[in-house]
């Protein structure tokens, strides 16, 4: 099957575009091994940075998070957060692309976030035996690093100026949402 993304494609932030917004499902159709086994982490965070920013689009929390399978660099699962487009508390970037992912083998994986996970998305991330997180950006949250790597997750960070960006606007201009996104309705508004 002829494919979009090969050997001979190169990695442009348009590529990448159409990965993050195409259904996990189709990316076979849109790019071959190749092409998947030459994206780099700095590639796939700019994926889950690109989710981010539609999920910002939106009108949600600008988080996404990516799954990356170790040995063939394919996508396997991808996500956006919809706590607010979905009316759903815990529809966080890293849960929205495990769901995705569906039930395979986590050890096998590495998870890109495009933000420091909140702690029900790190306990997730460590109880489904996620091998590696890679995450984006430590500037605007941290926190969970120290607790994935206690229960045996390598944790690398690969901040991403975009995505600090994007998040750091979205705190500005809207501070309910984000203490909602990371305590629920009842936080208080200083925390």
């Amino acid at each position: 099957m002829q494919t979009l993304l090969n050997a001979r494609t190169e990695v442009t932030e348009a590529a990448l575009a159409a990965i993050a917004h195409m259904p996990t499902a189709s990316l076979p159709v849109l790019m071959d091994d190749a092409f998947a086994g030459q994206l780099t982490d700095a590639d796939v965070m700019r994926v889950a940075v690109l989710l981010a920013q539609k999920s910002f689009d939106e009108g949600g929390c600008p988080i996404g998070a990516v799954i990356v399978d170790n040995a063939t660099r394919r996508i396997v699962g991808k996500g956006h957060n919809t706590l607010v487009q979905e009316s759903h508390p815990y529809n966080h970037g890293e849960t929205s692309a495990i769901r995705d992912a569906g039930r395979i083998d986590f050890g096998r994986t590495t998870l890109f976030t495009s933000l420091s996970p909140c702690e029900v998305c790190a306990t997730l991330l460590y109880m489904r035996g996620f091998s590696r997180v890679v995450v984006g950006d430590v500037t605007n949250a941290s926190g969970t690093e120290p607790l994935l790597r206690s229960k045996g997750v390598r944790v690398d960070v690969l901040e991403d100026a975009h995505g600090i960006a994007l998040y750091a606007r979205f705190r500005a201009e809207r501070p309910e949402l984000d203490r909602e996104d990371w305590r629920g309705l009842a936080a208080p508004a200083s925390s």
